[in-house]
């Protein structure tokens, strides 16, 4: 494994901690500036934006910049932003902070995947992505857990201050572990290449006139909103339909973390073997999970190993559809961000489903209903897009 590898992965590390400690560290938070609970939220709402907009506009804004000197900008604003969090003296310099770290969010994974295939083998490109995933699902198994600890034992400053240091540590490891010529357009697997200009913004721009491009994001936003509408009410799943209490929740939402961690490096090898078979075969049992879920939640020890496959299943297609969607724009860094942001949209439409779904009176397993329905959907259109291509190629899927 090339050693940038392991520095996007703690890069991506550090990403994912600043966005799930807070989870742990809110009601410390909202006592300290003195703020209620909606407001301290806006830190974690206000983070999620932060990023939707961050990943088109600094991918758009460094269009002509080397990639390697982007993705080491990108994590010197991560630093500030969770620095400016750290000694925040009160909750607006605190919102400063976390709107800062998110601008750098979306861009960092949608550069840095390309720049992850570019070290290894055209072969291996979306094992390379998976690698630098898995500091991210590895942050959400600890991002919760290692805030409400590091909070409860030096106070939550205590926890921001750590994830900084993260940062100073991935942006010297990028910066001396990952080589030059890396995420160029043209893919590199060693650094005797010929220098290559980065796409501009037209060329990037133009990449979106590729339908297969609108099919993959259409199919990330679709699989991310179906696992998510989900998700974001599981607690409510398991306390009033499986019968945990409330202290078990964190417990089981480690088991669906690892199953994130799982589902990652999973996807990454089966879509280097055949990647649409692979992707339209996670967001097929992506839903058949969610079903089963939904018929099964009343029992226990079901709950507990469907959310497991649900975190497996929900995250195989991911480094896939990174590698699809940057290899039909040919190498645009723009695409690759796009992606991150049409993850983004779809968590908010299937949350915003699976509530209508609960104040409409149909129960707490609902949002699982309703997320295999939009998960199916995903799965249809991943099928449009792989027989369009099969089609084009005289081969099947």
């Amino acid at each position: 494994m090339p050693s940038g590898l392991v520095a996007l992965a703690l890069g991506g590390f550090g990403i994912g901690l600043t966005e799930f400690l807070i989870a742990g560290l809110l009601p410390q938070v909202a006592s300290s500036f003195a703020v209620s609970e909606a407001a301290a939220g806006w830190l974690i709402s206000g983070y999620a934006l932060s990023v939707a907009v961050g990943a088109i506009a600094l991918t758009a804004a460094t269009a002509r910049l080397p990639r390697k000197q982007v993705l080491v900008g990108l994590v010197a604003l991560f630093v500030l932003g969770n620095l400016l969090s750290a000694i925040a003296p009160n909750y607006q310099v605190m919102l400063l902070g976390r709107i800062v770290a998110a601008l750098c969010h979306g861009s960092f994974f949608g550069i840095g995947s390309l720049v992850a295939r570019s070290l290894v083998a055209p072969e291996k490109k979306s094992q390379a992505v998976a690698i630098m995933f898995a500091g991210l699902t590895v942050a959400n198994v600890l991002g919760v857990p290692f805030g409400a600890l590091v909070g409860e034992r030096w106070g939550w400053r205590a926890a921001f201050w750590a994830v900084t240091a993260i940062g100073v540590l991935a942006l010297a490891g990028i910066a001396a572990l990952v080589p030059a010529w890396a995420g160029r357009p043209q893919e590199r697997t060693g650094d005797g290449a010929d220098p290559v200009q980065p796409l501009g913004l037209a060329a990037q721009v133009r990449a979106f006139r590729s339908w297969q491009v609108w099919l993959t994001l259409t199919a990330t936003a679709l699989g991310y909103g179906g696992m998510f509408g989900a998700f974001s009410y599981i607690a409510y799943t398991f306390t009033e339909v499986s019968g945990f209490a409330p202290d078990d929740v964190a417990w089981l939402l480690m088991v669906y973390g690892v199953g994130l961690v799982v589902g990652n490096l999973i996807g990454g090898r089966a879509a280097d073997r055949d990647r649409d078979r692979a992707l339209v075969l996670a967001l097929l049992a992506l839903t058949v999970t969610l079903a089963l879920f939904g018929l099964l939640a009343e029992s226990p020890v079901a709950s507990v190993v469907l959310v497991f496959a649900l975190g497996v299943t929900g995250f195989a297609s991911v480094p896939g559809m990174i590698t699809r969607v940057t290899d039909f724009a040919h190498g645009a860094a723009l695409a690759a961000s796009a992606n991150v942001s049409a993850s983004n949209v779809g968590n908010a439409l299937g949350a915003w489903l699976g509530g209508l779904a609960i104040t409409a009176g149909f129960g707490y397993a609902s949002p699982l209903y309703v997320g295999a329905g939009i998960t199916l959907a995903a799965t249809v259109v991943m099928v449009v897009a792989a027989r369009q291509v099969a089609g084009r190629d005289g081969s099947g899927t």
